[in-house]
């Protein structure tokens, strides 16, 4: 299961809003290879569930994620931190045996 803060929720809600996406689309996550220690996070906004996503819903946050992605993020929680030393959206990822200085990437 992949989870969102409350933090996280807020900040999503805004995005959208923000940006006219519908609140009934999906936030796309996922890892593609790249970064200083070997996958990178990314994350989206998505439309439509395309065959084999994972859906995942959790403070009424809609998360697709496709099967190759899911098995490095089972058990993540997308987490948001604002103010003057945020750093926006990070994955507290339990898979992860080593990530680098910014967040953006990891290694399993």
């Amino acid at each position: 299961m992949i989870t969102v803060s409350e933090s996280a929720k807020t900040k999503l809600e805004s995005l959208m809003a923000e940006s006219n996406i519908k609140l009934d689309s999906y936030l796309r996550v996922g890892v593609e290879g790249g970064g200083c220690s070997g996958l990178s996070y990314k994350m989206d906004f998505d439309a439509q569930m395309k065959d084999g996503d994972q859906l995942f819903e959790d403070k009424g946050v809609k998360i697709l994620v496709d099967k190759k992605s899911f098995l490095y993020l089972i058990g993540t929680e997308l987490e948001y931190s604002g103010g003057l030393n945020g750093k926006g959206f990070a994955f507290n990822n339990p898979n992860a045996t080593r990530t680098c200085g910014c967040g953006e990437s990891f290694a399993v």
